[in-house]
C-alpha cells in the first residue's frame, strides 16, 4: 500500500519547504479558481515550474479547481485545465460536478480528485464520483472511521481515499459556509474568504442602542465561532486501517514555518508506522511538535464519532517560534538568516529531517558579513555565522522556545 503525505504550497516557499521536510505531494492554486485566493499562489508560468521542480524530486503537484462555478467560469476553465494536462500537473481538485465534466472533455489526460467541498460522506456517493471518472475522494471532514472503512470496500482498487488529518477546520459543514459572503461580499465558496468566523463578536439588544455585550470567554477574547484544529497524529495507524492513504494537511495561507513542524512530524510518524505497522505508537519526540507551531486547542474532528468540533478556540497560540533558516555549513560554521529576533546565549532547537531535529545548542559569539561580532540579532535577515557542534544541512530550522 502506497502512503502520501500531501502537504500545503500556498507560494514557492512553503512549496519548497515541505518537500524538504519529507512531503510525497503538494496541492496548490493558480491565480484563479481556487479556494484560498488571498495566498500567494502561482501564475502559469510558476506553476509550470513548480511541477517540474516537483517530478525532478520524484513528488507529485496537485491543482485545486475547486470554487463552485457560475457559467462565465467554465471557458476559462476548460482552457486553464488544458494548460495544467500539458504543464504536467499530477491532478486537479474539483468540487463542481460541471467543472468535473469540463476537465474531462477538454483535458482527458489529466486526474481529477473530488474536493472535501464535494461533501462525498456515504459509499453511494463514492461510488458514484468514481464512476465520473474521479480517481481520489477527498473526505467530507465530518466521515467517520467506520464509514471509511464502507467507502474503501465500496469504491474500486484504483480509487484512492484521501482524507484530512492536521490543521483548521471550518466551523461550516465541510467548508460549505455563507457567512463571509454574507458579512464583507467576499465568498468562501469562490476562494475569497474572510475568515469572518474568527472574529470578535458580542450579542447586542435591539432596544439598546450601541450597548453590546461581551460573551466572556478567557483574556484572549471571545471567539464564538470558533473551531478547534485538526491533530490526528497520533491516530495515522487508525486512518490507514481504515482505508485511507493520502493524509493532507491544511494550511496554505500558514507560515513556512508551520508547513516544515508538521510535514515533518507526519513524516517521522508515517515512517514509524512502515517499520512496525502492527505496533504503532506515536514516538515521544514527535508528542509536542504539533505544539511549536501555531495552532488552536486540537481535537480529532468526526473520526471518532460525533466531534464538539463547535466548542470555542481562543486565538491561535504556539510554544517556540522560528528564529533562522539555516543557508549553509561548513567546517564546523552554519551560516543562517535571521529570521526572529535572538541573541548570544540562547538556547535553540533544530527543525530539520536529518539526524539533527530535536538538538539544541546555546548561540555563541556569532560573526556578521564584515566579519563583526554581533550579540543580539535583531536585524530582519541578516546573514549570520555562527560554529555549530554537529552538522546542519541547508533547509534546517532554528528554533527557540517562547512560552511553557
Amino acid at each position: 500500500m502506497q502512503l502520501e503525505l500531501l502537504a500545503p504550497a500556498g507560494n514557492r516557499e512553503k512549496l519548497e519547504t515541505a518537500l524538504y521536510f519529507g512531503a510525497d505531494a503538494v496541492y496548490m492554486a493558480g491565480k484563479a479558481f481556487g479556494l484560498r485566493a488571498y495566498c500567494d499562489n502561482f501564475d502559469n508560468d510558476q506553476l509550470a515550474d513548480a511541477v517540474r521542480f516537483c517530478h525532478a524530486r520524484g513528488k507529485k503537484a496537485y491543482v485545486t479547481l475547486n470554487i463552485y462555478a457560475f457559467d462565465s467560469d467554465l471557458a476559462p476553465i476548460a482552457e486553464y485545465a488544458r494548460f495544467l494536462e500539458g504543464a504536467g500537473a499530477d491532478g486537479v481538485i474539483v468540487s463542481d460536478p460541471g467543472v468535473l465534466a469540463t476537465v474531462r472533455a477538454c483535458a482527458p489526460a489529466l486526474a481529477v480528485h473530488l474536493s472535501t467541498q464535494a461533501n462525498a460522506t456515504n459509499s453511494a456517493a463514492a461510488r458514484f464520483w468514481a464512476e465520473q471518472g474521479v480517481q481520489r475522494i477527498v473526505l467530507a471532514r465530518e466521515v467517520p472511521l467506520d464509514d471509511i472503512r464502507r467507502m474503501r470496500d465500496a469504491l474500486p482498487p484504483h480509487v484512492e481515499i484521501e482524507a484530512f488529518v492536521h490543521g483548521a477546520m471550518c466551523v461550516a459543514y465541510s467548508g460549505r459556509c455563507l457567512l463571509s459572503a454574507v458579512t464583507t461580499e467576499r465568498s468562501g465558496n469562490r476562494g475569497a474568504c474572510a475568515q469572518s468566523c474568527r472574529w470578535e463578536y458580542a450579542l447586542a439588544e435591539k432596544t439598546r442602542e450601541g450597548q453590546y455585550f461581551p460573551i466572556s470567554q478567557d483574556e484572549r477574547g471571545t471567539y464564538i465561532l470558533n473551531s478547534k484544529d485538526l491533530n490526528m497524529l497520533p491516530y495515522l495507524d487508525k486512518l490507514i486501517d481504515a482505508g485511507v492513504t493520502s493524509f493532507k494537511i491544511e494550511g496554505r495561507a500558514k507560515t513556512a514555518y508551520y508547513a516544515a513542524t508538521v510535514v515533518n512530524a507526519y513524516r517521522r510518524a508515517i515512517d514509524a508506522y512502515r517499520r512496525d505497522p502492527a505496533h504503532f505508537v506515536l514516538p515521544d519526540a514527535l508528542q509536542d511538535e504539533p505544539y511549536k507551531t501555531g495552532h488552536r486547542a486540537f481535537h480529532t474532528g468526526f473520526y471518532f464519532g460525533a466531534a464538539q468540533q463547535y466548542t470555542i478556540s481562543a486565538k491561535p497560540e504556539q510554544t517556540h517560534e522560528m528564529c533562522a533558516l539555516v543557508r549553509g555549513y561548513a567546517h564546523g560554521v552554519a551560516t543562517v538568516e535571521q529570521r526572529n529576533r535572538f541573541c548570544a546565549g540562547d538556547t535553540v532547537e533544530v527543525l530539520s529531517p536529518s539526524d539533527a531535529f530535536g538538538k539544541t545548542f546555546a548561540v555563541p559569539a556569532m560573526r556578521d558579513a564584515d566579519g563583526n561580532e554581533v550579540k543580539d540579532a535583531k536585524n530582519v535577515q541578516q546573514l549570520l555565522q555562527m560554529p555549530v557542534p554537529f552538522c546542519l544541512s541547508a533547509g534546517d530550522i532554528l528554533r527557540k522556545k517562547t512560552k511553557k
